[in-house]
This record gives C-alpha cells, sequence and structure tokens, in this order.
C-alpha cells in the first residue's frame, strides 16, 4: 500500500547502456515501482552487474508517509546497504503508547520497545527510507509519470509499452509495485485472484498535534474501531489513524473523493478526538487508505518476470512487516540472479525457495496484529487491554515480541556481493 506523499525529486533519465555494456553487466531490468522495493532492488541489481532501469507512476520521488520498521534481517540488508546509521539516526523516537477507554481516559501504558522484535530493530518514516535508498542509486535510470501499459515475452526478452515513453526491450521485468500491482495485473492475472481481505480498512494521514503528544502514542478502541495518534521526533505535526472492521468495501484507492464518505459512516457519532480527525482527514495532503489485504501466491514468477514485497507477497499493515519484506525480497532476488550468471529460470527458483519460509512466517503474523490492533467485540478489547496492563511486567520471551523476532529473522541471507 502506498499513500500520497509530497514531491522532493524531479523526474530524471539517464541513457541506456550500450550493447556492450549491457552483455558485461548482465543484461537489463526494467523494475516498476519507486518506494521500497524497487530502489532497494535496482541498488543490488546493479551490485550484482547488471542494469536497471526503474519506471514510476507518479511524478517524482515519494515523501512524507508513516511510521515503518526495519526488522530483523531487513536490519542486515539494510547495513550492507550502508544506509543502518543513516536509519537509526532519523529513528522516530516514539517511546511510550497510551490505551485509552473511549471517552479517552488513559487504561494502559506500555513502552514501545515492548512490542518491537529485536533489540536492533528501528522504526522510521517510509519517506525517509525511500530517500536513503534512492541516493544509493543515483544515475540509474528513472521514468517517472509513467506506467506500463503491457508486458509481451518470449524466450529471449520482454517487450514492455509504456503510457508515455517509447516501447522497450529488457532481458527481465520485476513488479515492486506494492498492493495493487500493474505489473502482477499484466502478467499473472487480476487482484481478485491474489487478494486476501483480513477484515478490515486503515487510513493514515496527517494532523495537527492536538494532543500535544511527544515522541509518544495514544489509540482509543471500541468493539470494530480504532483511533488514534502518533507524534515522531522528526514529525512537525502528528499522524492520524483510524481504522474498521466491514465487509469489503468498494472505493477508488487513488481517489480521496471515494473514501472520506466511508470513514464517515465507520465513525459517525464516535466520540473523543474523532471528529477532529475526520475534520482532518477531508484536507490532509497525504491521505492514505485502503483494504487491509495480503497478497497470496503460489508462485512469484512467470517467464522473465518476477515479484518483490507487497506486489508478491505483501503481509498488510496488520504485521508491520511490509518494508522488511521488501528490503529482503529485493535482496534475496538480486542475489539469486548474480548467483545464477543472469540465468532466470535457476534464479527465480532459488528466490522462490530461499524467500517462501519467511513470507508465511510474517504474513502469519498479522492475525495476532488484528487481535492487539483492532479487537473486533468486547470480549476481545477487554482481553487486549488486560494484556496491555500487564505486559509491561512480563519477560520479553513470553510477549508478542519475540513472535515477531523470530518471524523477522526466518530467513538465512545469501553473501553480499
Amino acid at each position: 500500500m502506498q499513500p500520497s506523499h509530497q514531491k522532493t525529486q524531479k523526474a530524471r533519465t539517464t541513457p541506456n547502456a550500450t550493447t556492450t555494456e549491457k552483455s558485461r553487466r548482465g543484461g537489463t531490468v526494467l523494475i516498476s515501482g519507486a518506494s521500497i522495493a524497487g530502489p532497494a532492488l535496482a541498488f543490488w541489481l546493479r551490485e550484482h552487474g547488471f542494469h536497471p532501469t526503474v519506471v514510476e507512476r507518479a511524478p517524482a520521488i515519494r515523501d512524507g508517509g508513516y511510521a515503518i520498521d526495519v526488522r530483523g534481517a531487513a536490519v542486515t540488508v539494510a547495513e550492507r546497504m550502508g544506509i543502518l546509521p543513516e536509519i537509526q539516526q532519523a529513528r522516530t523516537g516514539i517511546r511510550a503508547l497510551t490505551i485509552t477507554d473511549a471517552d479517552g481516559r488513559p487504561l494502559a501504558d506500555v513502552r514501545v520497545d515492548q512490542l518491537m522484535g529485536g533489540p536492533d530493530d528501528v522504526e522510521v518514516m517510509r519517506g525517509t527510507l525511500t530517500r536513503l535508498l534512492h541516493e544509493r542509486i543515483a544515475g540509474v535510470e528513472h521514468l517517472f509519470d509513467d506506467s506500463i501499459t503491457s508486458i509481451e515475452q518470449d524466450s529471449d526478452a520482454v517487450r514492455v509499452t509504456f503510457e508515455r515513453a517509447e516501447p522497450r526491450e529488457f532481458d527481465l521485468v520485476i513488479g515492486a509495485d506494492g498492493l495493487h500491482s500493474n505489473v502482477r495485473h499484466l502478467a499473472f492475472g487480476p487482484e481478485r485472484d491474489f487478494a486476501r481481505y483480513l477484515g478490515f480498512h486503515i487510513s493514515i494521514f496527517s494532523t495537527e498535534n492536538f494532543l500535544g503528544l511527544e515522541r509518544s502514542a495514544t489509540l482509543r478502541n471500541t468493539p470494530g474501531r480504532l483511533a488514534g495518534m502518533y507524534r515522531a521526533r522528526t514529525d512537525a505535526g502528528a499522524k492520524a489513524i483510524l481504522g474498521f472492521a466491514s465487509p469489503r468495501l468498494r472505493f477508488d484507492p487513488r481517489d480521496p473523493s471515494t473514501q472520506i464518505p466511508l470513514l464517515d459512516k465507520a465513525f459517525r457519532d464516535e466520540p473523543w478526538i474523532v471528529p477532529q480527525l475526520l475534520e482532518a482527514a477531508r484536507s490532509a495532503p497525504d491521505l492514505y487508505f485502503d483494504s487491509v489485504t495480503q497478497i497470496r501466491m503460489d508462485g512469484w514468477t512467470r517467464g522473465r518476470v518476477a515479484l518483490v514485497g507487497d506486489a508478491g507477497y505483501g503481509p498488510s499493515p496488520l504485521s508491520g512487516q511490509g518494508s522488511s519484506l521488501a528490503l529482503v525480497g529485493a535482496y534475496v532476488l538480486a542475489a539469486a540472479l548474480g548467483a545464477a550468471n543472469g540465468d532466470h529460470r535457476t534464479a527465480f527458483r532459488r528466490y522462490e525457495s530461499e524467500m517462501r519460509d519467511y513470507v508465511t512466517a510474517n504474513q502469519r503474523i498479522a492475525t495476532d496484529g488484528a487481535k492487539t490492533l483492532i479487537p473486533t467485540t468486547r470480549t476481545g478489547l477487554w482481553m487486549r487491554n488486560q494484556m496491555m496492563r500487564v505486559l509491561p511486567h512480563l519477560p520479553k520471551t513470553i510477549a508478542f515480541s519475540k513472535t515477531l523476532e523470530r518471524a523477522a529473522n526466518a530467513i538465512d541471507l545469501p553473501e553480499r556481493p
């Protein structure tokens, strides 16, 4: 899922490699998507001698966004990329979470590190990670404000047409274009064939810090409803979060005018700060709204086309692992292609084999995330609140964070080039 963000970098392109360079570098790879999986893959492909091109529907690199986590094996990938110190320096610094009752009265205070996985895990704003990744791929050809319209492949190459650019031919095409992947739709089939709706919708957007939060978060639940705010150390204002259980709703992910009425209906007559959050959503420049959905696929490759990150195995925001899977998936895919000297058949088999158990483990924890974040019954909400009250007194070995830590590290990474 990719929220709307402010533009921070103008489109740029660089010339294609010559035929000799292409042969020496191992071939050309078109990557669709410039958020996290896309630039991470471009970095590692270039390290392995390939020549990547990135196509992105947005007119520029997207800044801003919400807080994300880099955990477990993804921390190792970030370290190998040389961006871990900068990620750590930019961490959100959110230290405390307050759970309130329906009227905003505190019920429980929890240290955020009780909910994290391992001691080295880092929470950072999504736009910050995207910027750091793009700084590492300076000189890579980008096609901004464009999108793939068709993919035709044979045993030798993939022919691609675009909305704006002239048709091109590549050795491989990789979809790193998120939950609503265009590449997946073109090469594998419609989204409905692979989407597993988890029963919730969620919205995140910028708002004024009218609760006076400082490096902290507050969440308020009624059965099947979540409203809250958090303020990161690096954020001038705050971020609002609204979530609710419902049958799957119809809306345009890119059109806020189809989303606001759904929020209004879900939170009608809700007290506390909810009316203020609904009003803030109407004018938010970065409103993000989507279904909470996982992508489940038997295979992430077809011919010369592959998927990485949310496009192939999005775990949903309830897992908190989407960005980590994107970083690790990009690293493993590039390593497999490098080890196979560009033989995509061998590389794709290795990629799927090495990633499958890791993906399964991280998608599974979304169930626990749902029970914690948006309990749907009064009994479930009461049990969650009791758990939060005692959590600070529990040893970490029996806390939810240990399950998360195991999932985040459930892969042996190949050596870097």
